[in-house]
């Protein structure tokens, strides 16, 4: 179920009253409602009494840290949320108190399956803690971290984790800034790894030596199947490490974003319309629903 603008509070409480009752709805999408703080603590009030809700989409709702923290309070003991949406939310802190208690709750939900933490302001201090807690977390599939201040730290941490192979098969990090050295450390994780099948890097400043690490890695690796790198500094090493796996077969061409062409002798990269930001929002931007060329059919097979 998809809502336009209901941010009024009158209609707000009467639809949250109707959720609090309803026992047939599996999807709701509020994305952009600027429902706020109050709104929020509404939503969390209602997740302690349904017990249908699969996914709820809360992104870009002008959520505040005391509304942050009661959801995920909520989902501490919630039994039926396996995807949620708490992008973009208004925080005023550089503590990352919320991103704590999502951290916390991560080491007890045995539930959630996709977690959207984007544009939390979050910095390398709160990808430490959500790693810490997501060594004994063994449900959580799609872990979204666009668009945040991720360092090459951050990645470090992220690395060690997949290092463990946890349940994680889809990680974003779009938008962040892990750099060569973020990259690296990712790589020497992915030779290991045998569950993680997406990752998203665009837009991070790495180079060539860390795309070219990445390339290698996927040589090793038999399972990440896509990968989406558009944004970074595609050199001419990177386009001929990416034409050879394309060419190999190894990286189909429609599970990442960059294309490289032949210009008298030289290659260059392309960008291909192809990430993970297809179905963010559980249906892609064009295309046919749970068509081989959509990436929605990936998340289905979380």
């Amino acid at each position: 179920m998809i809502l336009g603008p209901v941010a009024q509070n009158p209609l707000l409480r009467h639809y949250i009253n109707v959720f609090k009752v309803n026992e047939t709805l599996k999807s709701l999408q509020m994305t952009g409602n600027k429902i706020g703080n109050k709104g929020g603590m509404h939503f969390a009030a209602m997740l302690q009494i349904n017990n249908c809700l699969e996914e709820l989409d809360l992104g870009d709702c002008d959520l505040g840290t005391q509304s942050l923290i009661a959801l995920t309070t909520v989902l501490n003991n919630n039994r039926t949320i396996r995807a949620i949406n708490m992008n973009r939310p208004l925080l005023y802190s550089q503590q990352e108190e919320s991103t704590v208690h999502i951290a916390l709750m991560l080491k007890v939900n045995k539930n959630l399956k996709e977690l959207h933490l984007g544009k939390h302001e979050m910095k390398d201090f709160g990808v430490e803690r959500l790693c810490e807690k997501l060594t004994s977390n063994f449900t959580l599939r799609y872990l979204d971290l666009r668009c945040n201040n991720i360092t090459r730290d951050g990645a470090k941490c992220l690395a060690e984790l997949l290092k463990l192979n946890t349940a994680l098969k889809i990680i974003d990090l779009t938008a962040n800034r892990i750099e060569d050295e973020g990259a690296i450390y990712l790589s020497e994780a992915i030779a290991l790894n045998t569950n993680l099948k997406a990752l998203a890097i665009p837009n991070n400043n790495i180079g060539g030596k860390g795309l070219v690490s990445l390339t290698k890695a996927m040589k090793i690796n038999t399972t990440l199947s896509h990968i989406y790198v558009w944004g970074n500094k595609l050199d001419e090493p990177t386009c001929v490490a990416f034409s050879d796996l394309i060419k190999s077969g190894r990286l189909l061409e429609k599970n990442t974003d960059v294309s490289p062409y032949d210009v008298d002798g030289h290659l260059h990269p392309a960008e291909l319309f192809h990430g993970l930001q297809r179905h963010y929002y559980l249906t892609p931007s064009y295309g046919q629903d749970h068509d081989s060329a959509c990436n929605s059919a990936l998340s289905e097979d979380l």
